[in-house]
């Protein structure tokens, strides 16, 4: 009879989470399609990105379900793999790093730490669970081998905070932790766009992000100022950035999601893009998985969102696609029973 309500209350959290789920991406392909038509823009890039989403998050689900250890292992595997051959999959002339393929780079390395210890979590042989951290530590040294300053920090930061998800008995807080670790980096993003951070840490800041990026953050938060309800319409940044027009190899994007939200689809869609970000981790805060593999999951997409702040990342579709199943596997529900976290 226990484990008949437990089963129930099981479902009902799922129920109520991809509601929530459906309602967001929902709205936030609604507002583009608004945006778009108010302004003349383009909005298949974002629409791509909430079905590249989505289909994810339900193969990670299906897969979770059926194969706990196993689906993971090879998501991890894959985003590695990905990673490696980036520079050789997308079209176009490369972009020298930092902009271009770097924080995808940086993104596909830190879902696939995120994934392997996911996996990790979720195996019930010790030995399993060894060969599996190791892939991990493994992906942490291949990010160092590729030359990806960012990818190392997040990745090992994602490994940490997974070791250390093992001594929590309570997600709430780590839940909570991660939001505010999100927002504060998403601040201080608007912070440097806006010129609102101290000189001193100005201009470190400038050195590492470089110039263009931060002309690119200026022209973005200008823009998101000139219409702050309906932004300059989808796809429309590029047209309109000087800084963008200036650069050898434009891509048409300021290098940071949450600006080019503001840039383009106004408020509103800043909004819908912290929705779509709670979402994810509310999602994971009502898993039935035990909570080191619920943090872990939520440490990896908060470090993307991190990367995402600072870069392109999610204008790539494997990007997308890899956070929808991390966010999936984590949420799934194993057919067969799962061995309690050691």
């Amino acid at each position: 009879m226990t484990s008949v309500a437990g089963s129930t209350e099981d479902g009902d959290r799922r129920n109520v989470s991809d509601a929530v789920g459906v309602l967001v991406l929902g709205a936030s392909a609604t507002w583009s399609l608004i945006t778009a038509a108010a302004h003349d823009g383009r909005p298949e890039g974002v629409l791509l990105a909430l079905l590249a989403v989505a289909a994810g998050y339900a193969a990670g689900r299906i897969s979770g379900a059926l194969l706990p250890v196993a689906a993971p292992c090879a998501a991890a595997l894959t985003g590695l793999g990905l990673a490696v051959g980036l520079p050789h999959l997308a079209p176009g002339p490369e972009i020298v790093a930092p902009l271009g393929h770097a924080g995808a780079t940086a993104a596909l390395l830190t879902l696939a730490t995120g994934a392997a210890c996911c996996a990790a979590w979720t195996a019930g042989s010790p030995a399993l669970r060894l060969l599996l951290r190791l892939m991990a530590v493994g992906i942490v040294v291949a990010s160092a081998g590729l030359g990806s300053a960012s990818g190392l920090v997040t990745c090992a930061a994602v490994l940490l905070c997974s070791l250390a998800a093992g001594r929590m008995r309570h997600r709430g807080p780590g839940i909570a932790g991660l939001i505010l670790t999100a927002t504060a980096v998403t601040g201080l993003t608007w912070a440097v766009a806006g010129n609102a951070v101290p000189d001193g840490l100005a201009e470190s800041l400038r050195g590492r992000l470089t110039p263009h990026r931060i002309g690119l953050w200026h022209d973005a938060l200008g823009l998101a100022r000139e219409d702050t309800a309906l932004g300059v319409g989808p796809g429309r940044f590029g047209e309109l950035s000087t800084t963008a027009a200036q650069s050898l190899l434009p891509d048409g994007k300021p290098h940071s999601a949450p600006l080019q939200m503001a840039a383009e689809q106004g408020l509103v869609g800043v909004l819908l893009l912290g929705a779509a970000f709670c979402w994810l981790l509310y999602a994971l805060w009502r898993s039935p998985r035990p909570t080191p593999v619920v943090l872990t999951a939520g440490a990896a997409l908060t470090a993307l969102a991190g990367i995402a702040a600072i870069g392109n990342a999610l204008s790539f579709t494997m990007v997308s696609v890899g956070a929808g199943l991390l966010a999936g596997l984590a949420t799934a529900h194993p057919l067969t029973e799962e061995p309690a976290p050691k």
